[in-house]
């Protein structure tokens, strides 16, 4: 009887993340359409070049191995190339190649972003390589991910890709985020200009 508690107690984990996750995106999202709205107000003589997004993206896998759970969001500037931006991850199975290789099922919760990707390579899983550019639909960029007990000292620092639309037409599904050595997923996600 105990063992059988385990599991459930153990298969519970990943639905009680997604629903952190979830609950995190919707409030991110709130900020994020609140931030947008003011800055739509506010818009100077290079308007549409700036972007607010948010996302949740629950399983990002493709690679060998690994799999990620990700929710974000954050403002970007494509004339000027910055952008700011944060949120939530957990590897959802553990990660053993690519940047976020050594990451354990379980371990994760914050990101930052580091800096913008004007362009960026990418590969979901075993598809031919492709190249997206960021503009006011797609932000490609750099950032580091922390673990429990981290600090300001990140574990791993990796490529990132959010799209409103799918990056990789030739892989079943629509892949709308990837994160780099890890792989490609559907994301909810928003974008404003």
């Amino acid at each position: 009887m105990g063992i059988g508690n385990r599991e459930r107690v153990g298969s519970a984990r990943p639905k009680f993340i997604l629903r952190v996750l979830s609950v995190a995106a919707i409030a991110m999202l709130a900020i994020v359409l609140g931030a947008a709205s003011a800055s739509a107000s506010t818009a100077s003589s290079v308007e549409g070049s700036r972007t607010a997004f948010a996302f949740i993206s629950p399983h990002i896998a493709g690679a060998p191995t690994g799999s990620v759970a990700m929710a974000g969001f954050g403002r970007y500037d494509t004339t000027a190339g910055t952008l700011r931006a944060n949120g939530l991850f957990q590897c959802t199975t553990s990660v053993a190649q690519g940047p976020l290789s050594g990451c354990m099922q379980g371990q994760g919760i914050r990101w930052s972003s580091t800096t913008f990707n004007a362009t960026q390579k990418f590969v979901c899983g075993t598809d031919a390589p492709k190249t997206v550019a960021s503009d006011n639909q797609t932000v490609a960029f750099k950032a580091d991910f922390f673990r429990v007990g981290d600090g300001s000292t990140p574990s791993f620092s990796a490529n990132v890709i959010v799209a409103s639309h799918d990056i990789a037409p030739d892989v079943p599904g629509v892949q709308n985020t990837w994160i780099q050595g890890v792989g490609c997923d559907s994301a909810l996600q928003f974008f404003a200009n």
